[in-house]
């Protein structure tokens, strides 16, 4: 049954656009192409409309209780708990990931970030004294929040949470080809009982509400998860007002495989790490470096892995690997794919056009690239998609250079057996998050990269400092 989107979320109401320039936008599902719904974007006056409530909020809200920020995070993680298995079919459906992913890690790590926030709120210091006089942490004020499709409720709640647990009123801005999600997160905002004007929800372009919500002067701050690309317009239309931007944008992460590592064991979590999600995850280890000399080995072991995936319907428990979420997305792993071949880089596995026995849906098939060049566009650009490029080193030094040798800096991933050179050598690598061989992912620590993988960070107390002003106070 198709959904119809026209109402959005301000000052604690759903309401509809009162504005000319709205317009419409269609999304599909991406297993079978069948259109899912249509969403009403939004224009310049309901962006208005937004930031008159979120400021209107703030007085109150940035004077509440740290207790009465508890109890409201506490309600909210409780009515997301109620809606889990609700907002994981939402993403499974507009996304095209697999209901197990969804199931496992889409829906909890939205919850998981509730929570993290909550922590964070509970230890804070808003004050520290500073001789005989203090200095304190003040709510930064409006927040414009604007979040992807690839993981849709992370990224929501990842913002959302710290933002008014810091005492910041919010404009949310998700994406509009993900909003299934996105809705039903306004609603749990409802049904907790977020004082009106605190949270608001608009759906729209970036080319108009992104836009808009980066330069209207009641605006104190944009948060921006997406392309490089997007990152760098938002702060272009920021920049006259001066606000905080924060960015966590694209990536090229690189995956070091030292030469006294378990080689078949550090490239098969490589690829497993890749191509989850169908490689739509900005932090994937997208070119893997290995010893030259062993380079043909690690090939065999990333193709063997990559036939073993299951590329299918994403309704299907067993599913691995779902489709890319749009067609867009579709068109543009395509075309990386087919520039990797006219490049000269070998496919080990995989390659262009849909998996065997899929004509419909926007299905990639995973693929594997070796005797790939550090200067090709496939190791320079980010793919968003199921493609991982195996890169050979000729030394420790080589390999870390090779790491380094990106625009890009958001993580960055070193295998070995030896816990002091690993340390050693993720100490060198230029990028915000380094993960040694197996390391679970700890959401109480700061996201973020260098370089134009933007700048300022989300999660635990550093991300919760995105949102807060310093006064200093003489006495």
């Amino acid at each position: 049954m198709q959904k119809t989107i026209e109402r959005f979320y301000i000052d604690g109401q759903w309401v509809t656009s009162l504005g000319n320039d709205a317009s419409s936008h269609q999304f599909f599902n991406p297993a079978d192409e069948s259109l899912l719904g249509t969403v009403t974007l939004r224009g310049k006056e309901d962006v208005g409309r937004a930031v008159a409530a979120a400021r209107a909020a703030f007085p109150g809200w940035s004077e509440s209780t740290r207790e009465e920020r508890i109890r409201l995070l506490t309600r909210i993680i409780e009515y997301y708990r109620a809606r889990i298995d609700e907002i994981a079919q939402a993403v499974h459906l507009e996304i095209g990931a697999p209901i197990a992913l969804c199931k496992a890690l889409h829906a909890p790590i939205g919850l998981a970030q509730l929570e993290g926030a909550l922590k964070t709120l509970r230890d804070f210091r808003f004050e520290r004294e500073h001789g005989n006089n203090y200095v304190r942490r003040e709510p930064i004020g409006v927040a414009a929040l604007i979040t992807p499709w690839n993981w849709p409720l992370n990224q929501i709640a990842a913002k959302v949470a710290p933002a008014i647990a810091a005492g910041c009123t919010v404009v949310l801005k998700p994406s509009e080809a993900a909003p299934l999600d996105a809705v039903i997160f306004a609603e749990i905002m409802h049904e907790a009982g977020t004082p009106p004007g605190v949270f608001n929800m608009i759906f729209g372009d970036g080319a108009v509400v992104g836009a808009a919500l980066s330069a209207h002067p009641e605006v104190d701050m944009v948060s921006i998860t997406g392309s490089t690309r997007a990152g760098i317009e938002v702060a272009r239309q920021a920049a006259p007002t001066v606000k905080r931007v924060t960015q966590e944008l694209g990536g090229k992460s690189a995956l070091i495989v030292l030469d006294d590592a378990d080689l078949a064991a550090a490239v098969k979590s490589a690829v497993i790490q890749c191509m989850t999600n169908s490689g739509q995850t900005c932090v994937a280890p997208t070119r893997v470096l290995v010893p030259r000399a062993r380079a043909d080995e690690a090939a065999a072991v990333a193709a063997a892995v990559v036939e073993r995936l299951s590329v299918g319907d994403p309704a299907q428990p067993t599913t691995r690997l779902g489709p890319v979420a749009n067609r867009a997305q579709f068109e543009r792993v395509q075309h990386m794919i087919r520039t990797g071949i006219e490049e000269g880089a070998r496919v080990a596995a995989g390659g262009a056009g849909r998996p065997p026995g899929l004509d419909r849906g926007f299905y990639v098939r995973p693929t594997v690239f070796a005797d790939v060049r550090n200067d090709m566009r496939i190791a320079r650009e980010e793919i968003f998609g199921p493609v991982i490029a195996l890169i050979a080193y000729e030394s420790e030094d080589d390999a870390i250079s090779i790491a380094n040798d990106s625009p890009y800096g958001l993580a960055a991933y070193v295998y070995s057996g030896d816990d002091a050179r690993a340390r050693r050598v993720a100490n060198r690598l230029r990028a915000g998050i380094v993960r040694i061989n197996d390391a679970q992912t700890d959401f109480s620590m700061p996201l973020g990269g260098y370089k134009t993988s933007g700048n300022g960070r989300e999660y635990g107390e550093e991300g919760f400092c995105e949102y807060l002003e310093i006064k200093s106070v003489m006495r």
